[in-house]
């Protein structure tokens, strides 16, 4: 009678049953192997343009967009590969446990479009196909929906003037009319004086620019568009 399975046995019977060496030789494997990568590159390839139709940083990076269709197709082809076999599973996590990315994510956004390459990637790799697209039909609505609306609000602008002389930032704030604004810093260096204004502005509401840029105590004006989070 034979005793209990000990873990080397299970893997044994793993390497034995799964065919591991014969498995790329089989057409239809070979063919669903084939079909879930091309199936990965186009939710890749949706997942660059919905990052690139979304973008809204300063600079964009389209190494960094083009990343995200290599990333889904890369995580799928893990998953395809490890998906058959035990042996195969644990062998590719010891080889990617040694792996460090030492690139640093700054933007959130950012963060989110990676972990949606990786996660549609291990999906459409396991063969479920429809939880790729639903993810990737919900989050672009979200993310189409969340742009148009920050679009329909008011721009936020640093006002930098320069000017010299005293009294000169009561006529700025006149000047400034109903737009919202907070000073956020005010340098003085003798009688030249720097000061840094945060102000919302509606589009096409750019009439005090030249107001300000008329007086006669004022050197200069810098108008910088504000891309940081602001709450109402």
């Amino acid at each position: 009678m034979d005793g209990p399975m000990t873990f080397n046995d299970i893997i044994k019977k793993s390497v034995l049953e799964s065919g591991v060496f014969l498995q790329g030789t089989s057409p239809e494997i070979i063919f669903r192997a084939a079909a879930h990568v091309l199936l990965a590159l186009l939710v890749g390839l949706l997942i660059y343009l919905l990052y690139r139709k979304t973008f809204s940083g300063v600079v964009f990076s389209h190494s960094f967009a083009l990343s995200l269709a290599g990333m889904t197709i890369m995580t799928c082809v893990i998953i395809v590969t490890i998906q058959s076999n035990v042996v195969l599973s644990l062998g590719m996590v010891g080889a990617l446990s040694i792996v460090r990315y030492r690139t640093a994510v700054k933007e959130p956004m950012d963060l989110l479009f990676l972990f949606m390459a990786v996660a549609t990637g291990i999906a459409v790799g396991a063969g479920m196909f429809y939880i790729a697209l639903i993810a990737l039909v919900i989050m672009g609505a979200l993310l189409m929906i969340f742009k148009r609306r920050k679009h329909a609000r008011d721009e936020v602008y640093i006002l930098l003037v320069h000017y010299t002389g005293e009294g000169v930032d009561e006529t700025i704030r006149r000047a400034l009319g109903t737009n919202p604004y907070q000073i956020k810093s005010k340098t003085m260096r003798k009688q030249d004086v720097e000061m840094a204004i945060e102000i919302r502005v509606k589009r096409g509401g750019m009439a005090f620019l030249d107001a300000i840029r008329a007086m006669d105590q004022v050197n200069d004006v810098t108008l910088v568009q504000y891309h940081g989070d602001y709450i109402d």
